[in-house]
């Protein structure tokens, strides 16, 4: 076990090269690939039940879920960030502190999540849309989940100091573990004891503390005695960090934003018809996978930024960005072409239902567009986060949400499903444009 943290290729020299970047995102790849996996295997193992109410109940539970967890991504990625400009130096105790501090916040926020989940979830079910059978599965769904809370958000906060000590391959194994789990138990209690959306709630709850047990042990193989920290002292210093919490609040705002604009497409695929709600969740699966194999790309970028802000090497800041960026364009315009070749066979083996897949049918152009239009906003996601710019993280997400998302779905209502979707492509295509223009002001300070 101890061999998963030998990654040390980026400590070496300060010279960012193709295999220092493999290095990295190979291993986070994998780990981000597994996740999109369980995206579909849950689709599909509810998507071969008798009736399209499941998938649609899967579908708005897991959105809600975006909301409660998601909402909190930001203990993964400020942690990342903090940690890699704390490794460019010598104290590994500015390391631990960023790691205990984080897991604080997180049993902190999920205490209140479970305290609150009565009226979180009386509020959220009154503002979804769907029919009444969908909603009363998604109910279900969400008295499930919820209780993997804790679980989740330190997940959160140990994966994201993983990947900013660059131990990517330590980073792959928690995920691994949490997705093979979660798939496993989907497996068994959907197909096996015959429950429903239930049974895919439930195999998430076990699958997130399985990942915890297992990460809070390569947290003790690094020789992190936990047991040791003073909670009193730790929570004072997490206090009187305001530039923490405001990269936490600042990060938090913009993943909300993100999440909102995905909630909120769900949102107006569900009042369209069940049909429309589950075509639209098979094709998000094109999404998202795509995503995940952008983010190991991103994930690069945000460890080698970081030590380059905390090195102050511009030098290594544009090399990281013009290798990276390379990378990351080959994988957009290749999932483009195996979106625009294979989309049919991929709708296929999601749902045998012939409604949905021909509905999702008519709506695949736009997944064969999306990654090459996203692309880059994944990659200055790298660039925010390694540089820890939660201000300007934040400013480009509510410029491209409510700014270009919104109005563009307001005036393309004409369109329908089809407006919908053209929205989320001026949301995608916005992203990486403000983030640009930020660019050259990053280098200079550099320099």
């Amino acid at each position: 076990m101890a061999l998963l943290f030998m990654d040390k290729t980026l400590h070496s020299t300060n010279t960012i090269t193709h295999q220092k970047i493999w290095a990295i995102a190979g291993p986070m790849i994998l780990a981000n690939l597994s996740t999109p996996l369980l995206g579909m295997v849950d689709t599909a193992v509810v998507g071969h039940l008798d009736s399209p109410i499941y998938l649609g109940a899967v579908a708005l539970g897991s959105m809600l879920f975006s909301f409660l967890f998601w909402g909190f991504g930001f203990l993964r990625m400020v942690t990342t960030g903090l940690t890699s400009q704390a490794s460019s130096g010598d104290d590994d105790s500015q390391t631990r502190d960023v790691l205990v501090q984080s897991g604080l916040l997180a049993i902190i926020i999920a205490v209140l999540l479970l305290a609150l989940q009565a009226p979180i979830g009386w509020l959220a079910f009154r503002i979804i849309d769907g029919s009444p059978e969908v909603l009363a599965e998604a109910g279900m769904y969400y008295q499930i989940r919820i209780w993997s809370a804790p679980a989740t958000l330190l997940n959160y906060a140990i994966l994201g100091w993983l990947i900013g000590m660059a131990a990517s391959r330590s980073a792959l194994a928690v995920v691994l573990v949490i997705n093979l789990c979660n798939i496993s138990f989907d497996l068994l209690l959907v197909n096996g004891f015959g429950m429903k959306a239930d049974g895919v709630a439930l195999a998430s709850v076990i699958a997130e503390y399985c990942g915890l047990v297992f990460a809070l042990a390569l947290l003790q193989q690094r020789r992190l005695n936990l047991t040791q920290i003073r909670l009193r002292d730790e929570l004072r210093l997490m206090i009187e960090n305001r530039h923490s919490l405001n990269l936490h609040g600042n990060f938090m705002i913009r993943t909300l934003c993100l999440i909102f604009s995905f909630a909120f497409f769900t949102n107006q695929g569900a009042q369209a018809g069940d049909v429309t709600l589950a075509a639209n969740m098979v094709l998000l699966n094109f999404i998202t996978f795509m995503a995940h194999v952008l983010d190991g790309f991103a994930n690069s970028t945000e460890v080698m930024s970081g030590r380059a802000i905390g090195r102050r090497d511009a030098t290594m800041l544009k090399r990281s960005l013009q290798l990276n960026g390379i990378w990351s364009w080959l994988a957009a315009c290749l999932f483009s072409l195996v979106y625009w070749l294979f989309g049919s066979e991929i709708i296929a083996l999601l749902t045998s239902i012939e409604s949905v897949a021909t509905t999702a049918e008519s709506y695949r152009y736009w997944v064969v567009l999306a990654p090459v239009l996203a692309v880059w906003s994944y990659l200055f996601d790298g660039l925010f986060v390694g540089a820890t710019l939660g201000r300007e993280m934040r400013n480009t997400m509510l410029f491209s949400t409510f700014i270009c998302f919104l109005p563009g779905w307001y005036l393309l209502q004409g369109w329908e499903n089809h407006g919908l979707w053209a929205a989320l492509m001026i949301l995608l295509t916005a992203r990486g444009l403000s983030q640009s223009t930020y660019l050259p002001g990053i280098i200079r300070r550099l320099q």
